[in-house]
């Protein structure tokens, strides 16, 4: 398997699960993206969303690309779909509208408080088949790492409570 050693789990992932729609929240450079795209593509046909602020980063965010240069970086690798926007606002706008996924994969370049408010939307968009993954960065560098279908209702719950509250 090449590229990072943090993405080896994803890599696995698509490779024994072999995933038509995947969904990603938070492209970045798109280096991941491209790379996780190929092989996917390569076992199958590929819908691909990906959600992201593009343009609208702010300089505190994590360096990204345009929308313009991801449509002609990501054109030809599966059938892709590019949302512009935060990921919480992008997700609650167009949830409804994209259907489940088998994979959804979840990038640290989110801000911790427009993911809190993700959770709830996330829960319409899975199966029981659909596998989550998050991406953390703690001292040693990136990981990879499952969110349960329970922990993922627990989030939900919990930016239920907020908005109550």
């Amino acid at each position: 398997m090449s590229g990072p050693a943090a993405e080896r789990p994803l890599l696995r992932q698509i490779l024994q699960q072999r995933p038509a729609r995947i969904l990603e929240l938070g492209l970045g450079t798109l280096e991941r993206t491209e790379r996780l795209l190929r092989i996917a593509a390569g076992l199958g046909p590929v819908h691909y969303v990906g959600l992201d602020p593009f343009e609208a980063r702010s300089s505190v965010d994590p360096a990204g690309v345009t929308l313009k240069e991801a449509h002609r970086r990501l054109h030809g690798l599966g059938r892709v779909q590019l949302v512009p926007g935060n990921t919480d606002t992008a997700l609650a706008r167009t949830c409804n509208q994209l259907g489940m996924f088998d994979l959804v994969l979840i990038s640290s370049c989110n801000d911790r408080q427009r993911l809190t408010r993700c959770w709830f939307f996330l829960q319409r968009l899975v199966r029981p088949g659909t596998v989550l993954m998050q991406e953390h960065v703690r001292d040693a560098g990136h990981f990879w790492q499952e969110v349960s279908h329970e922990r993922l209702a627990d989030l939900a719950s919990q930016t239920i409570l907020r908005r109550a509250g």
